[in-house]
């Protein structure tokens, strides 16, 4: 067979220029400025129950997520941290509600940030002095993650509910408190469980502030629903260039939550692609079993390192086509599947030999790319 040239991957474009923001440093993850957006999820264990956060933790990491926070509710989750930050392979950020002092302990544990949620703990403002100083000494970071959930009664009364300009007063109100401390390392966040507010809550932050964003949709739901209302709120706004850091919140595995996150923001052109599986939704004109294929295909790729390109097509009509744009394809008919490599038919096999000849096949273009030096993508299967 002739050999057929990979090439290298085609420069991704993106849909509009990152804002410019200020640059923080979250342990070893930089966070704003031009560093690349990053993917952080919470653990759902008790802090306190180190071996099993630290296991989740671990989970985290191997499903890619690059900043993991953790609740601190009691002094036993605090006495925690010290021995979870050392131990985590990611950054660890402290979750402060309530309790002043726990920002501290977080502090002197070593934590490699800290979130403070304004609204819900007492006499915050009185502390700011204390907590600037303390964070400023070690260079520790601070979210100010204001939530609509949880806003300061007097904005409330101000404003009459959580609207994007009372999100936004809390937050840059909050962070004016720091500055006037010498404390710079902020980032925010002006979460909302409705979309079009948290949507507008940021833009109006971006444009008031050079502060890096976390964005989230806060209690999005479960995970359909909550995959929805983020994928929609972040695609907004990292189209329009705002947001440093994400946090896709579903009420599922925390590994879910980074899943979602990585997807959108690959499909954003933010993050480099891994496998891509292109498939088609399935018709009246397709003579194979589409959806058997490609979740076929998907399973032996699965933990593919390398920015392919995989469709899988089960009609003449747009089949040829798909799969001449992929790296691999099938376009399927009449109880076999013509097989694509860079847009030229390779072989042809009977419909039962498809996905194992699309796996082989996959592999030996995987090899070829890694002795090539184009590994450092994510893989990516089409499905039409």
């Amino acid at each position: 067979m002739t050999a057929i040239s990979l090439g290298m991957p085609s420069v991704p474009t993106l849909l509009a220029e990152r804002r410019k923001s200020r640059q923080i440093q979250v342990g070893s993850v930089a966070v704003g400025g031009d560093a690349p957006v990053s993917v952080q999820s919470m653990t759902t264990t008790r802090t306190s129950d180190i071996g099993a956060t630290l296991q989740q933790i671990a989970e985290l990491t191997a499903s890619g997520c690059q900043i993991v926070r953790v609740a601190c509710p009691t002094q036993d989750d605090a006495d925690a941290l010290a021995v979870i930050a050392k131990k985590s392979q990611i950054p660890v950020i402290a979750d402060i509600h309530f309790q002043p002092k726990y920002v501290f302990a977080a502090i002197d544990a070593g934590c490699a940030a800290v979130r403070v949620n304004p609204g819900n703990i007492k006499q915050f403002d009185d502390k700011v002095r204390e907590i600037a100083k303390a964070a400023n000494e070690t260079r520790t970071p601070i979210r100010i993650g204001v939530n609509a959930g949880s806003l300061d009664k007097r904005l409330l009364q101000k404003y009459g509910k959580a609207t994007p300009e009372a999100l936004v007063e809390s937050a840059l109100w909050e962070a004016s408190l720091f500055e006037e401390h010498g404390f710079h390392d902020i980032k925010i966040s002006v979460k909302h469980n409705d979309p079009v507010v948290m949507v507008n809550a940021y833009r109006q932050l971006a444009a008031a502030s050079d502060y890096p964003l976390h964005l989230g949709v806060t209690e999005a739901g479960p995970a359909f629903q909550g995959t929805i209302k983020s994928a929609v709120a972040f695609g907004a706004l990292l189209s329009e260039g705002i947001g440093d850091t994400i946090r896709v919140s579903l009420s599922a595995p925390p590994a879910e939550e980074v899943k979602v996150g990585l997807q959108i923001l690959e499909s954003l052109n933010l993050k480099p692609r891994r496998l891509e599986i292109v498939s088609c939704p399935s018709c009246g004109r397709a003579q194979v079993d589409v959806y058997k294929l490609a979740e076929e295909v998907t399973a032996g790729l699965e933990g593919m390192e390398v920015p392919l390109r995989v469709a899988v097509m089960g009609c003449v009509v747009n089949g040829p086509g798909e799969a001449r744009e992929a790296d691999l394809g099938v376009a399927s008919g009449n109880g076999k599947g013509q097989i694509f490599v860079k847009g030229e038919v390779i072989k042809t096999v009977p419909e039962s030999k498809i996905v194992e000849t699309l796996i082989d096949e996959a592999m030996k273009i995987a090899e070829q790319m890694e002795k090539d030096g184009i590994a450092s993508g994510e893989p990516s299967v089409s499905v039409s």
